[in-house]
């Protein structure tokens, strides 16, 4: 994983977004139209939705390392990472903008997102526990449905195509199984917190009838 470059991108499409202000610009015109379920705090909306998406897209490259990591531990690396090197390809393509960046980082989540069910399906446990759900919903409403269910499309056609149930169905599989019911893994975990909850920013799915 070239996650470096990741990261370098990263720091350019802060740079632009300096000079530019086009991200928040962007946002700030979407503000009046978001769905009624997003929850935004009250003062400083604005900066609540930038701020969400800039640590959305921040948090890619160490996403896709730790992803990678675990796959490794698990023993099914050469399965999971050409899927993790597609987020990666997709993140690296010009232009660079933290507003251009938001599609490729909605792509990277994804990916992950999905091979985080299939862990669930097989191991009974994610990949990674980053609670990553509702920031992806929050994603796709800000990229408009239309797009986001076409790069939904691309996520879904990968996945199919390059992992299976027999990925899973390896020796190396049963025994990172038996690691995951440690004490000391369920520890680790509480370190990934849901980053919606962390920026103030969440779903409010059961919205009361009209």
């Amino acid at each position: 994983m070239n996650t470096a470059a990741l990261r370098e991108q990263i720091q350019k499409a802060r740079q632009t977004e300096n000079e530019t202000g086009r991200l928040k610009r962007q946002l700030e015109a979407k503000l009046p139209h978001l769905h009624s379920a997003i929850q935004l705090p009250d003062a400083n909306r604005e900066d609540a939705l930038t701020s969400f998406v800039t640590a959305y897209i921040d948090e890619v490259p160490d996403m896709l390392d730790a992803a990678n990591e675990v796959a490794r531990e698990a023993g099914i690396e050469s399965q999971i990472k050409p899927v993790l090197k597609i987020a990666e390809q997709y993140f690296l393509q010009p232009p660079v903008g933290l507003d251009s960046l938001l599609d490729e980082a909605y792509l990277a989540h994804r990916f992950v997102e999905e091979v985080n069910d299939l862990y669930i399906k097989h191991l009974g446990q994610p990949l990674i526990p980053l609670d990553m759900t509702v920031a992806n919903l929050i994603a796709h409403q800000l990229l408009g449905e239309e797009f986001a269910n076409q790069l939904d499309e691309v996520v879904h056609h990968a996945i199919d195509k390059m992992l299976d149930d027999d990925s899973f169905a390896l020796e190396s599989v049963e025994a990172y199984r038996d690691k995951l019911i440690s004490p000391d893994t369920g520890a680790a975990w509480k370190r990934w917190p849901c980053m919606g909850r962390r920026l103030g920013v969440g779903l409010e799915l059961d919205q009361p009838a009209a």
